[in-house]
């Protein structure tokens, strides 16, 4: 009698952001991310140099919880959702913790993209969307054995999930999405005209 077993699992957390921590507000917190976008002129500048199709505040601004209350709040709830995954993911952290190590907001107009990335030195990643306008993008994630795939054949159109080659996910505003650090993902062209807004960050191991 033959068995097949699934090994190696890739886990994707996903859920609302309101399940753990205060309240944040959809509309401020929106506002407070361009906000910080209209004044960051380090972060634009460094957008346009590094040919990133809108705004990122992630080389400029390392201290946005200090800046905006809200941004407070919004740690207070991530790290319950990261300790839901870490032990979703059964990590034995010993005596250490995971601890937010980066924050940063994403702003993609009509026609940008994000081209496949991991984040290297982190633990955790992840993405809490503050606007997602219809036509905004999903997020792309790829199957971690693909280099190694070599002759292999593709996969059929009705393959299950846990057997596509890539997986796509269409969050809405109020979630937030939390994978291993070692994933590859990317942003396809957001084909909307209105921008597609985020706020992702890595949690470390120390």
């Amino acid at each position: 009698m033959s068995q097949v077993r699934t090994l190696f699992a890739t886990r994707l957390y996903h859920a609302r952001l309101s399940a753990h921590g205060p309240t944040i507000d959809a509309d401020e917190f929106e506002a407070s991310c361009y906000s910080i976008a209209e004044d960051d002129a380090a972060g634009q500048q460094w957008s346009e140099d590094h040919g990133y199709p809108g705004y990122t505040s992630y080389a400029s601004l390392g201290d946005l919880p200090y800046r905006f209350p809200i941004f407070a709040d919004l740690v207070q709830a991530l790290d319950a959702h990261v300790a839901d995954f870490a032990r979703d993911l059964a990590f034995d952290l010993g005596d250490k913790k995971l601890t937010l190590d980066s924050l940063w907001i994403n702003i993609l107009p009509e026609g940008g993209i994000h081209t496949g990335h991991l984040h290297p030195h982190s633990v955790i990643s992840g993405t809490t969307y503050v606007a997602m306008p219809d036509g905004a993008s999903a997020i792309k994630f790829e199957d971690p054995r693909l280099p190694m795939m070599m002759a292999a054949p593709g996969r059929r159109k009705d393959a299950p999930e846990e057997l596509k080659t890539f997986a796509y996910v269409a969050p809405k505003v109020g979630d937030v999405l939390l994978w291993e650090s070692w994933l590859r993902h990317e942003v396809p062209m957001n084909m909307s005209e209105d921008d597609r807004l985020s706020v992702s960050f890595n949690y470390g191991w120390g």
